[in-house]
Order: C-alpha cells, then structure tokens, then sequence
C-alpha cells in the first residue's frame, strides 16, 4: 500500500495540550509508573480529554511495559468513511513530533482481511487513536503504529477481524501490542456508571470477546469502543493472552466534580504468559 501522506492533529488544543512542552508536562503528571509492569500484549485505554481521563490513560501506561510495534484500535465517532479503515498514511504527527506508521504490518492486515480499506476521510478528524499518541511517544519512542477505527460490526465480523489480525502479527515476527481505545459509560449518574462499567469490566476480564460483547449489548452500556475491546480480545486469544487485570478505573465526576452526568474511563490490560 503506497503512501506519501502525514496526518495533522486534529484534536491537539482541545483534547490535550497543542504545543510541546505543555504537552510533556501533561503527560508527565498523568504518568503513574509501578513496579509490576507487563508486557502489552492487549489492553483497553480511555480517549476523552487529558483533564478527565488522563489519570487513568497515564496509570495504564506507566503499568505497561510497550513494544515497538503498536496496533491502535479505534471507534469511529465522526460515521465518515470505510466500515474497516486502516490508516494510510505514513506518519501522524503530535506536538511532540512525526509517529511513523508501520506500513509493513498495514500491507500484512489489509492482506488478510480483504473487507479492512485504506482510507484517509476515517481518519482525518477522529480523536479515539490520536490521544493516545502522546502518551506511546513518550513511553516508547520510536514505536511504529497501525491506526485503525472501526464502526460498528456484528460480532461475528469482530471474531474474523481478530482473528485476522492475529494472523498478521504472527506473520510480522516480532512483538505487537494491541490498544482498544474505548471510553465506558456515557452520561449517567456516577453510580450508575459505576454498576454498568463493572458489567462491562467483569466481561471482558472473563477473556472471552463474546462475553464482552453480548454484556454490552443485552445491558445497553454505552460504552463506545466494545467493537475494538471485542476484536482485540479475539486477536490476543489466538495470541496467547493468559490473564487480564483493571488497572484502573474512574469517571469524570472524579476530576470534574458533577457526578449527575458522567463518563466512565477504565484501564484495561491483557498479558501473555506469568
């Protein structure tokens, strides 16, 4: 797949800080690094301005240890573009500078998932994949990533994406983390947010996308990455996932205060192995 093209930011300024330093800084206070770090093999990371979910985006991220290569996975709010849209570009770039794009592990999904598409319009003003730039650059520069945002699909589509996916890393030879960049429950009292999210949590701790997927569904949680967490869960399946812990959770009455009306963000990883 030929590309020339860089992706501008289109959220820096509102969604996290628009210039360099200040965007080190944020992303520095949010940072929580701990001493049982793991390896990312998969995870669910949050994607709402700094101000509400960095705290727990910077915790996740300070408990991951990231490998070079990084598949993002995201929803798409915007409804423009392709079902399936992979990222054409060669690098996007943030205030902290140009993320190139693994071009190799693009070729290698689009080839085994022939209904994943190209496409530029998905991506041009999406905010789910590019918050979470910042915080890889600063805990793995120099990582290559593959951005792809997804609209909705049945959970069969899900199971097939994953499992292609899968494939393709396997056929990448090394190590590739898997970000599902998902927020949790949309605009309802904090404690019941807080009941929904568990649902949702609970479910795909059980490491079974099915079970996350149909929870989300039959309880109406509004939780706008379930397709992503659900084909995630299905690629590090095949991958050899063998655990799944919350690292954290919180909503924005936490840091914004108005508990009547809140968010529900949760860090989600997924490991291989001990």
């Amino acid at each position: 797949m030929a590309s020339t093209m860089v992706r501008e930011p289109a959220v820096a300024g509102m969604f996290y800080p628009g210039g360099a330093r200040s965007l080190e800084q944020e992303v520095a206070r949010h940072l929580r690094e701990d001493t049982s770090h793991h390896d990312l093999l998969g995870c669910v990371a949050p994607h709402a301005g700094y101000m509400y979910s960095g705290p727990v985006a910077g915790r996740l991220y300070g408990h991951l240890r990231i490998p070079r290569r990084v598949v993002i996975l995201g929803p798409n709010h915007t409804g423009l573009g392709s079902r399936v849209a992979v990222a054409p570009h060669l690098s996007w770039r943030t205030p902290l500078g140009p993320e190139p794009l693994d071009r190799e592990l693009a070729d290698l999904l689009l080839a085994e998932y022939p209904s994943a598409v190209p496409d530029e319009l998905a991506h041009g003003r999406e905010h789910s994949l590019e918050v979470q730039l910042p915080f890889i650059q600063v805990r793995r520069p120099g990582a290559l990533v593959l951005p792809v945002v997804l609209q909705h699909l049945s959970l069969p589509e899900c199971l097939e994406l994953g499992a292609a996916l899968a494939r393709a890393i396997r056929r990448a030879g090394e190590p590739v983390g898997i970000v599902a960049s998902s927020d949790m429950t949309h605009y309802e009292p904090d404690p019941v947010a807080r009941e929904r999210d568990r649902l949702a949590i609970d479910a795909a701790l059980t490491l079974d996308p099915a079970e996350l997927y149909d929870t989300v569904h039959a309880n109406r949680i509004s939780m706008c990455g379930v397709v992503p967490a659900t084909v995630m869960l299905e690629a590090v399946r095949h991958l050899g996932v063998t655990g799944g812990h919350l690292v954290d959770y919180a909503t924005s009455g936490d840091t914004g205060g108005d508990r009547s009306s809140v968010v529900g963000y949760a860090g989600l990883c997924f490991h291989g192995g001990v």
